[in-house]
């Protein structure tokens, strides 16, 4: 979810820390922490700002990817014209948005690749939470030489319960899939199964958190030999009901869910929310259309787009022709350094050394481990050797995983294998993340109540619960 199926080309932002540049500005209005997202090519960043006047300058730090309390520069305020600045890897972010009616948004540059931001004013804390009216446990399990670190949540009422394992999606993410410092879905979903009889285990990605390893080096096959050893750990537990332990996966989590249950007869149920039935070639045609008709784009964009991820694939595959696919990007990334700010151009010292660096950083997210597994990755055919019931939940407005295209695909699949007990079904006006949407566009995920759709959360446990012969908490 950080998502889901990660664009074909997305610059990371290797973020690095510089001084405040202090810019006279009125900041009473626009003072505080604001959450939001960038959305570029596919990709959803989060971020928060800090920003804060203090003798009559204003200046602002940012919190991105796991990194706190990076100095932003050239920080101006002029109602309603918003901008900052952050020097990274690829070379300078830039923020560049207006405010309206709390909240702010524009557009985002870097290393020639532009995308669209929002943002919302923070809610204040509200005090410390109440503690959960159930038992919760840090606790680790191995996978070989990987050792993964999670929460368990037990229900307080007598035991064995059934239980549920979570399965994060695509990137290196936490055991709550955090999104935004205030979306924490992984939580809110174990949560609710745990306060109605359902035990949880939720754990880290690998060397994310407590965990140990890398998501990069690994394919979703290998995650699903994580998610084997979280189900062995729960049968050791004298709480858990060893028969009725289940895997929950979102995204990406959908595919390495069934892969796990056509490994072992230890999973009792397979639960995928917003999970693909195509192959990656065909989720990343499908999502790199949507996603740039929902930013504006035109059939050219749309043309131009599937063309370059046509020769990315091409070379995958056959390993040939990758000096091509090197001047495509390089082409795409020339194109748009003349949409840069002469400041923007200023802070390039040697144009093609930045491009050079830019084309190489891209070709390798290209060529990893876990992409090549996942272009070729054909869900249906584990799908159709899955015997144990199966629920699948799918947003109407996704736009990362379309739902009429994936879940008619599954269907077919499991129709075709004669699958005894499965639930598909497309839940109305929501989007890739399950809560109610406008347009379904990864650029405002941070605008909206971070609240699942009414409910999202109770059809899930009602139907662990038929399963599993468990009657609910009281």
């Amino acid at each position: 979810m950080r998502d889901m199926l990660r664009g074909v080309l997305v610059a990371g932002m290797a973020v690095m820390s510089l001084e405040i540049a202090a810019t006279p500005a009125v900041g009473q209005q626009i003072d505080g922490s604001w959450r939001g997202s960038v959305s570029v090519m596919g990709q959803v960043i989060p971020f928060v700002v800090h920003f804060a006047t203090a003798d009559g300058a204003l200046g602002a730090t940012i919190d991105i990817q796991g990194v706190s309390g990076l100095a932003l520069k050239s920080v101006t305020w002029e109602h309603p014209a918003v901008h900052f600045e952050l020097e990274a890897g690829p070379g300078i972010a830039v923020w560049d948005g207006e405010l309206a009616d709390d909240s702010i948004a524009g557009s985002f540059t870097q290393a020639g690749v532009t995308g669209t931001f929002s943002m919302v004013r923070a809610r204040e804390d509200v005090g410390e939470e109440e503690p959960p009216p159930y038992g919760e446990e840090e606790v680790q399990f191995t996978n070989g030489e990987i050792t993964l670190a999670g929460t368990l949540t037990v229900p307080p009422s007598p035991g064995p319960h059934p239980a549920v394992v979570m399965i994060t999606g695509s990137g290196p993410q936490n055991r709550d899939e955090e999104l935004f410092p205030d979306y924490k879905p992984f939580r809110v979903i174990a949560d609710h199964l745990t306060r109605h009889g359902i035990a949880v285990l939720r754990y880290d990605d690998r060397g994310v958190g407590g965990s140990t390893g890398s998501v990069t080096e690994a394919t979703s096959a290998d995650f699903a030999g994580d998610v084997l050893a979280a189900v062995a750990f729960l049968r050791s537990r004298p709480e858990i009901a060893a028969g009725q332990i289940g895997v929950l996966g979102h995204s990406e989590g959908g595919i390495v869910g069934p892969l796990a249950a056509t490994r072992s007869d230890d999973i009792a149920f397979v639960i995928m929310l917003a999970g693909p039935g195509l192959n990656g070639e065909q989720i990343l045609y499908a999502q790199g259309e949507l996603i740039v008709r929902a930013g504006g784009g035109d059939d050219d964009a749309v043309a131009r787009q599937r063309a370059l991820q046509q020769r990315i694939f091409t070379a995958i595959r056959t390993d040939r022709g990758w000096d091509e696919v090197r001047d495509m990007i390089a082409a795409q990334i020339e194109e748009s350094l003349a949409s840069m700010t002469v400041e923007q151009r200023e802070a390039i010292e040697d144009d093609d050394a930045f491009i050079q660096r830019l084309v190489e950083a891209q070709i390798g997210q290209i060529r990893s481990k876990w992409f090549r597994f996942f272009i070729d990755h054909d869900p249906l055919p584990v799908l159709e050797r899955v015997r144990v019931p199966i629920l699948g939940l799918f947003g109407e407005l996704d736009l990362q995983v379309p739902a009429e295209q994936n879940r008619d695909a599954i269907r077919e699949a499991l129709e075709r294998s004669g699958h005894p007990d499965y639930m598909l079904r497309i839940l109305p006006g929501v989007n890739h993340l399950f809560i109610p949407a406008t347009t379904g566009s990864p650029s405002e995920y941070a605008t909206l109540d971070k609240e699942f759709a009414p409910g999202f959360l109770d059809l899930i446990a009602e139907w662990i619960l038929a399963r599993t012969r468990a009657a609910p908490a009281p």
